[in-house]
């Protein structure tokens, strides 16, 4: 990663000068409360109220899982058909599905009941963070008022700003769960989210001035290896032609590889995707699997009080982290970037098996390590807008957070048994193993890399 260049405004004021950003980065920010509550929302009213924490797990897992599946689903809907129209049905169905769970739970409904309404819950998410960084590609690619334009790079302070509000969010919304579900009522932890996420929701999808519209896309002829392989209609105008950066990268490909991409009907298909996908699911069992670990350390040493503190200086350091990322504009591949943090993050999950014994040196090296954390997450978001057409944005933005899912419930599972069948101390083992894997997959798979990293390439080459 290269030195930075400065500007003289901070980006963070630039970003928010562009009209109904606040408004749609703050709705967004409300209506993501859920994603940091739910989840162990459930786990925590199930326990209280049924006394059953393997149905407390598993509900949860449920939940996560199909949720996971229908992310995808739901982008591909508010990119074809635009975030206004397909969000009028989405956010009902999902506030109506966590309304009846929560209500269920709340009336004690028999558990085999909860396990299909904590399906249908799942199957009505939708992402508000592939949403929002939409929005802000939108915004930040068009022409202002003025017919001036906004700076591109612009776009890396957008998404790092909303990887910041990402981790805020999991740093509140687990203790508030807590809170509410013990000094509250058991249920309240679900009821709130539901509140939040209607607020939001509403004031999200109610914004005109901001919202990305519908595109729909033509193929031309493409073995006249046309440098417009799209042509983008945006429902309401005409676009004459798709991001100029996307038509400059497809013009210089092979007429298969356009083949390829015209054809294709998935973010998936685009190239480079499947691999951040699949690199981007190992990476995320890391986390899921240290918070199992970190729990089951501190409640063995009678310390379990303190966990929510340490995590939370782990999300802290992530936060701290996106903001500083933001607000530099980095030269260099996207990739290169990718690899760098990841080379970063190994060695600090390593650094934990060193100082696991002493709470105050774990807290600074959790700190210390999330700092890269937001920065990974912003370079793998970054790196979808910069490899897919804005007709596929939110759907392979989304495929981030089913992927970290799937990582995510693979991590927890592995840590369970290793520490079941090995012990708290091998669970350390699993988190730095996974971002090392993650880090070989990328090295091994992603052409040219290697070489890239030697010859500082300035762009990425995808």
């Amino acid at each position: 990663m290269s030195a930075p260049s400065t500007t003289h405004k901070s980006p963070y004021t630039q970003i928010f000068k562009v009209p109904g950003s606040k408004a749609f980065s703050f709705s967004a920010a409300l209506a993501r409360l859920p994603m940091s509550m739910i989840s162990l929302g459930i786990v925590l009213a199930i326990n209280h109220l049924y006394g059953d924490w393997t149905s407390a797990g598993t509900l949860s897992a449920v939940y996560v899982l199909s949720a996971a599946v229908a992310t995808p689903v739901f982008a591909r809907l508010f990119d074809r058909y635009g975030q206004r129209v397909v969000g009028r049905v989405a956010l009902p169905l999902a506030a109506v599905t966590l309304a009846v769970f929560a209500s269920a739970v709340l009336v004690r409904f028999p558990l085999w009941s909860l396990y299909v309404i904590a399906v249908l819950m799942g199957l009505t998410q939708f992402s508000f963070g592939a949403l929002v960084r939409t929005r802000w590609t939108w915004v930040l690619r068009h022409k202002k008022a003025d017919g001036g334009s906004y700076d591109p790079k612009l776009l890396s302070t957008a998404y790092s700003f909303e990887s910041a509000v990402d981790e805020l969010i999991y740093v509140i919304g687990p203790v508030f769960a807590t809170f509410l579900a013990t000094a509250v009522h058991p249920v309240s932890q679900l009821f709130v989210p539901l509140v939040a996420l209607i607020a939001g929701g509403v004031v999200f999808f109610a914004l005109r001035s901001a919202a990305a519209p519908a595109v729909t896309m033509e193929p031309v002829d493409v073995s006249a290896v046309s440098p417009q392989k799209f042509s983008p209609t945006v429902v309401g105008e005409t676009v004459q032609q798709e991001d100029e950066r996307h038509n400059r990268t497809h013009s210089r490909r092979s007429p298969i590889a356009l083949l390829r991409a015209v054809k294709t009907r998935t973010a998936l298909g685009f190239p480079g995707m499947a691999l951040l996908i699949v690199s981007f699911t190992v990476f995320s069992m890391s986390f899921s699997a240290y918070d199992v670990v970190l729990v089951a350390m501190t409640k063995a040493a009678g310390e379990e009080y303190v966990v929510g503190v340490v995590m939370a200086t782990f999300a802290g350091g992530s936060m701290v982290g996106a903001l500083i990322y933001g607000s530099r504009q980095w030269k260099g591949s996207l990739w290169v970037r990718y690899v760098l943090c990841l080379t970063v993050l190994t060695l600090g999950f390593l650094s934990f098996t060193f100082v696991r014994s002493n709470l105050v040196a774990l807290c600074m090296a959790q700190f210390l390590t999330g700092l890269f954390v937001s920065p990974t997450f912003a370079t793998c978001n970054m790196i979808i807008e910069d490899s897919v057409p804005g007709i596929y944005l939110t759907e392979g933005l989304s495929w981030l957070s089913t992927s970290s899912a799937l990582g995510s419930s693979i991590g927890s599972t592995l840590a369970g048994i290793f520490i079941d069948r090995i012990g708290v101390d091998a669970g350390f083992t699993i988190p730095w193993a996974a971002v090392l894997a993650t880090l070989v997959i990328v090295l091994v798979l992603r052409k040219g890399l290697l070489s890239s990293l030697f010859t500082r390439q300035k762009r990425s080459t995808l």
